[in-house]
């Protein structure tokens, strides 16, 4: 099993949870950031860091977001991966409570 990024990241990309992260699993987009399936040890230590509420164990993963976790698999192998906290982006309480942003998210690496 492991945890899967879903659509309340997008447009926020707090990085609380890469801060924590004993194996360094996140990649990071423009706007989301990914967990990469076969390196996250299942531990868990994300999800309460996440301010957005956006990691969920894959069996717990809404229906409503199920596409989220092919899109973890899918981007880990084209962005960068990221090991460190950095601030969130500059209208992430704004974005943070929006629903539905599945149009917002970006398939271009950070920085690209």
């Amino acid at each position: 099993m492991t945890y899967v990024v879903a659509e309340p990241c997008i447009k926020c990309k707090y990085t609380d949870c890469v801060d924590v992260c004993p194996v360094d699993c996140f990649y990071e987009g423009e706007n989301f950031l990914v967990i990469h399936p076969d390196e996250c040890i299942d531990c868990g230590a994300c999800v309460p860091e996440c301010p957005t509420e956006a990691i969920f164990s894959e069996d717990d993963l809404p229906e409503k977001w199920s596409e989220y976790k092919e899109l973890n698999a899918k981007w880990v192998e084209s962005w960068p991966n990221i090991d460190k906290k950095k601030e969130a982006l500059p209208d992430a309480e704004e974005w943070k409570a929006v629903e539905k942003k599945r149009e917002h998210f970006s398939e271009k690496p950070f920085g690209g």
